[in-house]
């Protein structure tokens, strides 16, 4: 993406890392040469499982406007079922992307024209050996993949050392496996 400042929204349950993925990215891109970064978190009376967001701003210069993001330029989603709770997409650029963590295929999905990529990071990273419901380390993976602006040794580089003593290795293989089986598919 060649814009000024991207713009990435996070949505997530509460509990399942949403606020954790995004600084992993903003990490991540900050080292490869993104001065500009900024992670707005989203916090209110949010409970565990009740749907939340978070906000990422990357730039190559500083970024002043430090508002949550309501015109994103990618939508990552940790859990396909919000879908049917929260509208995603809302304020998605028309040349945007979707990142969804899902079972399904990406001609399951229509977001008016946009590019969406999916990946079973549920069961993919159970397969890293992490244990189930454990989706932020792998949906990055998904990310990078259909975002491909940030490499994958950077993000499994700040996956390591974010999960220091709580299985790195397990989270960086969970990010490489969806980065592998992440399916991009074209605007419908």
């Amino acid at each position: 993406m060649e814009r000024e400042c991207i713009e990435i929204r996070w949505h997530g349950r509460g509990g399942q890392g949403a606020i954790t993925a995004a600084k992993i990215v903003a990490k991540a891109m900050f080292a490869a040469g993104y001065t500009g970064v900024a992670m707005i978190p989203t916090f209110g009376t949010e409970r565990r499982g009740a749907p939340v967001f978070t906000s990422l701003k990357v730039s190559k210069d500083k970024i002043f406007d430090l508002s949550p993001t309501t015109r994103p330029d990618i939508v990552v989603v940790l859990d396909y079922l919000l879908l049917e709770e929260v509208d995603v997409a809302s304020g998605l650029k028309k040349d945007g992307l979707i990142v969804i963590n899902s079972p399904r295929q990406p001609a399951n999905y229509s977001f008016n024209g946009r590019k969406i990529a999916v990946a079973d990071v549920t069961d993919l990273s159970v397969r890293a050996g992490l244990p189930a419901g454990v989706v932020n380390s792998g949906i990055i993976g998904a990310f990078a993949k259909a975002a491909h602006f940030v490499a994958m040794d950077g993000l499994t580089s700040a996956i390591e050392e974010e999960f220091s003593g709580r299985r790195p290795k397990e989270n960086a293989r969970a990010a490489l496996l969806c980065y592998e089986n992440t399916i991009i598919g074209g605007p419908r």
